[in-house]
């Protein structure tokens, strides 16, 4: 089993398909890049942590039918300042971190199974059951994530136990697939209903978000009614959220099945989401190895408050990087990193690896470039 892998204090693996759109569908829950993403934090006993990397890469793609045993000293890096451990960890050198990526992974069903079949119903009861593969895959962005890490099982923390969290993010273009229409309801989306929650779960919620944009008039309409509302702060952002609660017997009590419905009571323009106050973009341009240039842009959109952003870089070893050639540009000024750390690549043995803590003004975009 995955618990039962090779010595780990913190493993997270996720499995992505598509890239993000952050103007359009604001901050992601989870960030994971395209392809496969994998980075573990190793005990401090262990003596050969090259060897359980590789010993858990391999376990690992068994386990989700993945090309994780691709994974080697070409595409693996050990960042000094990224990814600080989470959770009942005491680990804090990085010399027992690994972290490695492999973009062009494509995530199919063979992948999603395995990760379905770790839920306590797998895929027979609860919210699991609109896990509908043709549907999820036919999707602007699919990305399935497992994070593992050590807990306290009480606030006296005398014992530990350890957290398997399983994350599924799904985005549906429902405006193009239901012929310019916004509305949708869970039939429509996974071909599903749900019929019951999981007997094993403590909780199984259904949550919609139905905030109006404007106070005056409410332009949504969500059936069936729900038993409760919640109100939460989303960066800064007040929301509004329909809740079901499928451990409710009073939920099932009216239909057998539960089919959320939301319909827009009038045509509205699409006013999308808030742009997130901090977000990047990063392209190629130019063109060969002596004109090629890396660009990195990154927003930090808050109109008073600065932000301290650490940037991690890692480009293949068969690109060559002119270090020398690295300028960071701030609103036409050059902005000097407070730390910086480069390790060059080696060919066919490591990738290049740069890390850099970068200060950004309030309402300013930064402009990293590397050739």
């Amino acid at each position: 089993s995955i618990l039962a892998a090779p010595r780990k204090t913190k493993l997270r693996l996720s499995l992505t398909q598509g890239f993000w759109r952050t103007r359009s569908w604001g901050q992601p829950y989870l960030q994971a890049p395209a392809g496969a993403e994998l980075w573990v934090w190793f005990q401090d006993t262990v003596s050969d942590v090259d060897k359980a990397w590789n010993d858990l890469s391999n376990i690992l793609s068994g386990i989700f039918c993945a090309s994780l045993n691709f994974i080697d000293s070409t595409n693996t890096i050990i960042p000094s300042a990224s990814f600080k451990p989470l959770g009942l960890v005491n680990v804090t050198d990085h010399r027992f971190l690994r972290y490695a990526v492999l973009p062009r992974e494509v995530v199919c069903t063979e992948n999603l199974t395995p990760w379905k079949k770790l839920l306590p119903c797998s895929s027979k009861a609860g919210l699991a059951v609109l896990l509908k593969a043709e549907r999820l895959f036919h999707s602007s962005y699919h990305s399935q994530a497992v994070h593992i890490r050590p807990i306290c099982r009480d606030k006296s923390c005398l014992s530990s136990s350890w957290e398997l969290r399983q994350i599924l993010t799904v985005v549906f273009d429902s405006f193009a697939s239901t012929q310019g229409k916004k509305d949708w309801s869970l039939l429509k989306i996974f071909s599903r209903t749900l019929t019951e929650a999981c007997p094993l779960a403590s909780q199984s919620k259904v949550y919609v978000d139905i905030s109006s944009k404007t106070k005056a008039q409410e332009f949504l309409d969500v059936s069936p009614t729900p038993l409760s509302v919640y109100e939460a702060s989303v960066q800064g952002d007040r929301r509004t959220y329909a809740v079901y609660d499928l451990l409710n017997p009073t939920l099932f009590n009216i239909s057998r099945n539960l089919n959320v419905l939301l319909k827009w009571k009038r045509p509205q323009d699409n006013l999308g989401l808030a742009v997130p106050v901090l977000h990047a973009q990063r392209y190629v341009s130019g063109y060969g190895l002596q004109t090629g240039e890396i660009s990195t842009l990154v927003y930090n959109t808050h109109p008073y408050r600065a932000f301290p952003v650490l940037l991690l870089e890692t480009v293949p070893w068969y690109l060559r990087l002119y270090i020398h050639t690295l300028t960071i540009i701030t609103k036409g000024k050059e902005n000097k990193p407070s730390y910086i750390h480069y390790q060059p690549a080696q060919d066919r043995k490591r990738p290049h690896l740069l890390e850099m803590l970068i200060q950004l003004p309030a309402n300013s975009v930064t402009k990293i470039n590397i050739q």
